[in-house]
């Protein structure tokens, strides 16, 4: 073998082993790019043909209204309601337009609990429920105040009645069709309800 034939042998192993080398640290470490995660404060959850993003409840106390923020994609071919019940018969309804969304943010689409349930810091239990495919689950949901600034717009003021059941209004929304990506919650329990 000649000089030259065993320098290039050589460098061909030596590339080979880095190459092992660094291939190894893929196979004990996870990708972080294959793990689905809310990149957000709020919670992601799938019920039915819904897609619930970054939801979350804003309010300044445990007995007092809260308003439901984030966004609800539609991905079937019919028009869904989701029912949303919280602590002490607090509840809310978000019509969400097929092959749509409703973006729970917005003014017009405002969603209120009567009573949170949780001072903010915490995560309550919300059931929530779809008519579509009548679909029901229990999710649990942070509650968050205006102490991030980014949130001091959706506080809710209590009404003078003291009681407070809102239904968003889907008149802001627009077509998005089924192209949210959607991951089941390792806790989704499908319970058939009837309409």
């Amino acid at each position: 073998m000649t000089r030259a034939k065993r320098g290039k042998l050589a460098l061909t192993a030596a590339a080979l082993g880095a190459s092992l080398l660094t291939a190894g640290c893929g196979y004990i470490t996870p990708q972080q790019t294959s793990h689905q995660y809310s990149a957000s404060d709020g919670i992601r959850a799938d019920l039915g043909p819904l897609q619930l993003r970054n939801m979350l409840i804003v309010s300044t106390g445990e007995n007092e209204p809260g308003r439901l923020i984030g966004a609800v994609y539609n991905s079937s071919s019919k028009n869904v309601k989701l029912t949303v019940n919280g602590a002490k018969g607090s509840q809310t309804e978000v019509p969400v337009k097929a092959n749509s969304y409703t973006l729970l943010n917005e003014k017009s689409d405002e969603a209120i609990l009567s009573t949170t349930g949780g001072k903010p810091g915490s995560m309550v239990d919300l059931k929530i429920s779809e008519n579509g495919t009548n679909v029901s689950n229990t999710v649990k949901v942070p509650v968050l105040d205006a102490t991030l600034k980014e949130y001091k717009d959706y506080v809710p003021t209590p009404s003078p009645s003291g009681k407070s059941s809102s239904s968003a209004n889907p008149s802001s929304s627009a077509s998005a069709g089924s192209s949210a990506g959607a991951s089941a919650t390792p806790s989704a329990t499908a319970t058939a309800t009837s309409r």
